[in-house]
């Protein structure tokens, strides 16, 4: 058995009735509720305002009822509601980055995977922390602007987009820089970005082991950035600032990659280790998370972040991925987390997966 994250007042609804997969209408809401309605699960699509006319192209991914509310904020208004009709919510960054993670945390309503890892995703010093425990390559940390001596992006705390993200190719370019909050400053490794999508599975007993459940391998992507492209992020940068255009980092899409398979060894062991870790630390992740990373041309994998819950990368693959194929056919992230709810009810194990 592994560590209960939940109590068993807060999953008994769950386990009594077939759970509702809640989310934010936002974000990868279509592959979660597409995923929770291909396994038979309840949906409701959380709405700020009107639910967006736009699900009603997508009949396989409409979610069975929306509850719109004025502001996200009075999400927490219907926690009791939602507890006693079996809802469990699936964390997603836009979702946590409305909310904010301490009322997210405070919402009286079972959640998908562990609570706790979003206090450590959403503080740079604090995931810094975490992965330098787990001794996987990163990029090197500057303390001030003052140390900086080559090539630095400043990102700011939160699952934010990369808006507001910083690239200066030397310390003079740093002038320029004005924060608007909390940032972290980390030198800027040239090599190939890889968003790579995993699972981790609390129940399995068998696949990737670790501790007492297994990783899965779902997806991989990387992303298209408003204004700015991968030749240019350094080169470009003087000449586009005379224009007036100040490049960024908002992510506005996503492409589909495979890494070569000889990295896989060196992914896997990354993942693991922050797996691992993750237990140490706050009793571990469950389901998705992804680890987003560069590869150098001395062909090493050197984590610039981790996202622990379902990133939009995985939105490319609503019937399977490369890579998801060969775990189950079309078996998507969303669908992934619904049959892992699915499981840990039928083996009375909810507390291990719900928090």
């Amino acid at each position: 058995m592994g560590i209960e994250l939940a109590s068993a007042s807060r999953v008994a609804a769950v386990k009594e009735r077939t759970p509702v997969i809640a989310t934010l209408c936002s974000h990868s809401s279509l592959q979660i509720f597409h995923g929770a309605r291909h396994e038979g699960l309840g949906t409701l699509g959380i709405a700020v305002g009107k639910p967006p006319r736009f699900y009603e192209a997508f009949p396989l991914a409409r979610p069975d009822r929306f509850l719109s509310l004025p502001k996200l904020a009075e999400l927490g208004r219907h926690a009791a509601t939602l507890q006693r009709e079996g809802a469990v919510i699936v964390p997603t960054g836009s979702f946590v980055e409305y909310l904010g993670p301490t009322a997210f945390n405070a919402l009286e309503v079972p959640v998908f995977g562990n609570r706790k890892v979003l206090g450590w995703e959403s503080d740079r010093e604090k995931e810094r922390e975490w992965l330098e425990q787990a001794q996987v390559p990163m990029p090197k940390k500057f303390a001030n602007l003052d140390a900086v001596d080559g090539p630095v992006i400043i990102k700011y705390y939160g699952a934010k987009g990369g808006k507001g993200f910083f690239l200066a190719k030397n310390p003079e370019e740093l002038a320029d820089f004005r924060p608007t909050g909390p940032y972290v400053i980390q030198e800027y490794v040239v090599g190939t970005r890889y968003y790579v999508h995993f699972f981790y599975s609390p129940l399995s007993e068998d696949g990737y082991r670790v501790r007492h459940g297994s990783i899965e391998l779902l997806g991989m992507d990387r992303r298209d950035e408003a204004n700015i492209d991968e030749l240019y992020k350094l080169g470009a940068q003087e000449g586009l600032r005379r224009a007036g255009i100040r490049p960024t980092f908002v992510v506005t899409g996503n492409v589909p990659v495979v890494l070569r398979e000889s990295l896989l060894p060196q992914v896997f062991d990354v993942a693991a280790r922050i797996v691992d870790t993750s237990v140490d630390l706050f009793g571990g992740m469950v389901g998705p998370f992804c680890v987003e990373g560069i590869v150098t041309e001395e062909l090493q994998f050197k984590v610039f972040e981790i996202s622990t819950r379902i990133v939009a990368g995985t939105n490319l693959f609503p019937s399977g991925s490369s890579y998801s194929d060969l775990v189950a056919p079309q078996l998507s992230t969303g669908r992934r987390i619904a049959l892992e709810l699915k499981r840990a009810r039928a083996e009375d194990r909810l507390g291990e997966v719900l928090s």
